[in-house]
C-alpha cells in the first residue's frame, strides 16, 4: 500500500499472511535475509513474534506487517487505510 499521502511515519505498507506459526517465522526470516543480502538493510525494529500471529518489521519508509489470518482480519489494515492505493496484490 502506498501511504505517502496519508502518513508521515512511512511511505509504504507491505501486508502479508502466513497460515501457521512456522510459515510466519519463515516469512520473517526470508524478508530479513533478502533485505540484508540484497540491500544491506536490517529492520530498525521488529515488534511481535510468529507465536502471537503478528510481526511488524520497520524498515523506515517501508513497514512490513506479517499476520496470521485471525489477526489480519482483526487489524484490517486494508480498511483502516482504504484510501491508500494498493500497488501490488498477490495471492
Amino acid at each position: 500500500m502506498d501511504i505517502r499521502t496519508r502518513a508521515t511515519f512511512a511511505d509504504y505498507f507491505i501486508i502479508c499472511t502466513g497460515t501457521s506459526e512456522r510459515q510466519l517465522k519463515a516469512i520473517v526470516e526470508g524478508i530479513a535475509e533478502a533485505t540484508a543480502r540484497g540491500y544491506q538493510m536490517d529492520p530498525a525494529r521488529v515488534e511481535g513474534d510468529p507465536a502471537s500471529g503478528w510481526v511488524l518489521m520497520d524498515y523506515g519508509d517501508i513497514i512490513v506487517h506479517i499476520f496470521a489470518p485471525p489477526q489480519r482480519r482483526y487489524y484490517d489494515l486494508e480498511s483502516l487505510w482504504r484510501g491508500a492505493p494498493i500497488l501490488v496484490r498477490a495471492q
